[in-house]
């Protein structure tokens, strides 16, 4: 048996990053914050305060791919986020098909929803890839 890992998901946008919390032991993923600082030395110190605060030993990184599983420029941007977040931190980052993770939510128009749905690609990596 493995020791309980806190892990962070993201939901990587140009905008906003969704930042969601949860860890191995119960498997359950939780909003944390959204981030929405601008340029990359802003956002990645808000990251690394959380990183401070947390703990986390592993990221999950959504990855945007078309329908048919085919990539297109966001998903080349969110490959990059994930690098950034390895090379940065030297923790280890898993990247999660985040096909339809936004429809799941139930938005009204202008809310700020990134933060859950950092939170469904968390928990999507936990129901797919821990073993419980």
């Amino acid at each position: 048996m493995h020791s309980p890992e806190t892990v962070f998901g993201f939901d990587f946008g140009l905008k906003r990053i969704g930042v969601a919390m949860g860890n191995t032991m119960i498997g359950q993923a939780a909003p944390l914050a959204v981030i929405t600082s601008v340029g990359n030395d802003a956002r990645f110190a808000d990251i690394r305060a959380l990183i401070e605060k947390w703990g986390p030993t592993r990221f999950v990184v959504g990855l945007p791919l078309h329908p048919d599983g085919a990539e297109h420029e966001m998903t080349a941007r969110c490959r990059r986020f994930a690098n950034q977040l390895h090379g940065r931190f030297n923790i280890p980052v898993v990247l999660v098909d985040e096909r339809y993770s936004s429809a799941v939510i139930q938005a009204k128009r202008g809310e700020v929803i990134d933060d859950r749905a950092a939170s469904i690609i968390l928990q999507q990596y936990f129901d797919e890839y821990v073993p419980q």
